[in-house]
């Protein structure tokens, strides 16, 4: 190897087989973070000038095929990072019909000898200060605005947008040294007004923008009680945004007139999810559990970037934990934070065509995993991930791991609701009534009696108005999804 017996790869936080593209991207995102013009932290100069001459090597292919020959194999495991897969059958079989097949994968920090340090926080909070907000909420959010104020270290950068048919910045994007001058700007908040959710996200952004830092976490908490009508597109276009500089959205929805669908979407695109408040008296307690987790941050975000098998389609994936939600299928797949105690468990199903099982191997996916960990100046670099299972003419034996079987039993649950959901979507009203029938019989065995009744209300519901009712579906929904979590917290 070189002199410096650096691992240049390593460096830019690229594979080794990675384009003259992705190189010079790397190259450009490390120079933007760790140039002595912008950082002056002890060491990371050094840092920089060591970027710079893994980048003249790897952007010279002369330079990069001499260097490649003196490179041991790849082999060595990340040190920061460790995966672990588990399936839900050991092998596939030779089958003229598709095949489904559950893959567990688990993401989280290695053991090091000491903890990573809390990164610092750049936070906005986004408020709806529509007219249904009036009375009890709103107080609710001035308290806890407040409280997450005042609990603000002297490193972290704070921001609050209160929003109806148009946005107001109420604390810019700074170090709050000043908190109790600013604290009395949370009390001048008043409703009226619609609800336009874009006027707020968009202030919203311009402000965790105006002091971001990847290392920092960076991100939007989101509180609405209602619709947004008209501006859904540019909402979903400007999380996309977010999601591409590693800006997280989290969606708390108060109360039963809001769309669950659309801001379980929105936070998908960076990662996150939305939240369920039902009663105002929970805001407080949620929003301050939210705001606690990001301060444990490990990564704010994993990204899969993967392709498919051939005649291999990823149906579903489900994130376990930390924050339990389904994560869109795209090109890039953000699959969620990992926290400092606690791995990322996400849940995929596979569905294998019959094609496909004809070989003696069948290739799942095939893609790498991508994390940042703010309080690393250096990137990670990918860690590979293949997928596969052999194929037999008869299924092994072997039960599937425990951790998949209690994950499967509680994810089944909320694959029922989505189903009696999608069944009432398409006017097939009688099959979205049995699939709440069975999902109340099931969570009556697993001992969920309170919401065996929601649904078996639905049901009813479903057989004489033809629809759920707002509250009832939120409370199947959000409620199954909570099963999901507590059952990965307990593996």
């Amino acid at each position: 190897m070189y002199k410096s017996q650096k691992d240049y790869y390593a460096l830019l936080g690229v594979l080794r087989d990675a384009s003259m593209e992705e190189i010079k991207r790397a190259y450009y995102e490390a120079a933007q973070r760790l140039h002595p013009d912008k950082n002056k932290l002890a060491g990371e100069t050094e840092i920089f000038l060591e970027i710079q001459q893994a980048y003249e090597v790897l952007s010279n292919p002369k330079r990069r095929s001499q260097y490649d020959a003196t490179l041991p194999k790849e082999d060595t495991p990340s040190s920061i990072i460790q995966h672990k897969v588990q399936y839900s059958r050991p092998n596939l079989v030779h089958l003229n019909e598709p095949q489904l097949i559950y893959v567990l994968l688990e993401t989280g920090p290695r053991q090091l000898g000491e903890k990573i340090p809390a990164p610092p926080l750049n936070i906005c909070l986004v408020l709806d200060r529509s007219t249904s907000m009036q009375g009890e909420k709103i107080e609710m959010v001035k308290a806890t605005a407040t409280q997450i104020m005042q609990s603000l270290r002297a490193e972290d950068v704070f921001s609050l947008v209160a929003f109806s048919d148009r946005a107001e910045v109420l604390i810019s994007s700074a170090y709050q040294s000043d908190r109790i001058k600013l604290l009395s700007r949370i009390q001048t908040i008043q409703t009226g007004g619609a609800t336009e959710m874009y006027q707020g996200l968009e202030a919203g952004f311009k402000e965790v923008r105006h002091s971001l830092d990847p290392k920092r976490v960076n991100h939007i908490l989101l509180l609405t009680d209602g619709h947004t009508y008209g501006d859904e597109q540019a909402c979903l276009k400007l999380a996309e945004e977010a999601g591409r500089l590693n800006i997280g959205i989290s969606g708390f929805g108060i109360g039963s007139d809001w769309n669950d669908i659309f801001l379980d979407t929105l936070a998908g695109r960076t990662g996150s999810n939305s939240t369920y408040i039902s009663k105002p008296h929970e805001i407080q307690r949620l929003l301050i559990d939210k705001f606690n987790a990001l301060s444990n941050t490990f990564a704010e975000d994993v990204v899969l970037e993967c392709k498919e098998g051939a005649a291999v389609e990823l149906n579903y994936a489900f994130r376990l934990q930390p924050e339990g939600g389904p994560i869109a299928i795209e090109e890039q797949l953000h699959l969620g934070p990992i926290m400092q105690e606690a791995p990322l468990n996400v849940l995929f199903e596979f569905l294998v065509q019959p094609s496909a099982s004809k070989a003696d191997m069948v290739t799942l996916l095939d893609g790498v995993l991508k994390v940042v960990i703010m309080a690393r100046p250096l990137p990670i670099p990918p860690i590979r991930l293949k997928l596969e299972r052999e194929v037999g003419d008869v299924p092994q034996i072997d039960p599937p791991p425990p951790a998949i079987l209690n994950a499967l039993s509680r994810f089944t649950l909320y694959r029922m609701q989505e189903r009696a959901h999608e069944e009432a979507e398409a006017k097939n009203f009688d099959s979205a009534t049995r699939h709440l029938k069975n999902l109340a019989s099931l969570l009556l065995t697993q001992g969920e009696k309170d919401l065996a009744k929601t649904a078996l209300l639905e049901a009813e519901n479903m057989e004489l108005k033809k629809a759920f009712s707002q509250e009832g579906g939120k409370e199947i929904k959000y409620g199954t999804r909570a099963l999901i979590m507590s059952a990965t917290e307990n593996l």
